[in-house]
């Protein structure tokens, strides 16, 4: 899975969709907790279409030679980037609202703010 055509597919949608994202927190569109939920679904995304790109060409190939294996890679790409893409933004989502990890970043920003204000 990690070699050719699934690889590069993978690395330029989920590099597209980051940068999508960087320049949208670059200009206030989303909040940093947004920023890390999408981030994560970009490299589940990303790994999405690399491994629906081999499996829809084994497919593709499987049905038609030749053109099945064409048609099987998209469709394939196209199902594993958004299976991928969903899975990472409910992990994301599950991460960055946990209880545990909100207490954590107050904690470590509240003196700062504390100190700021002094």
């Amino acid at each position: 899975m990690l070699q050719g055509g699934s690889l590069w597919g993978g690395l330029i949608a989920g590099s597209l969709s980051e940068i999508n994202d960087i320049k949208s927190l670059s200009n206030g569109q989303l909040n940093k907790k947004d920023f890390a939920v999408k981030t994560t679904g970009n490299v589940t995304g990303a790994l999405g279409v690399m491994a629906g790109i081999e499996y829809g060409a084994i497919v593709g190939t499987s049905i038609f030679p030749g053109v099945g294996t064409v048609i099987g890679s998209a469709v394939g790409g196209i199902m594993g980037n958004m299976l991928g893409q969903t899975i990472g933004v409910k992990a994301g989502n599950a991460f960055v609202n946990h209880p545990l990890v909100n207490n954590m970043t107050q904690t470590v920003t509240q003196p700062a703010q504390e100190v700021m204000t002094k």
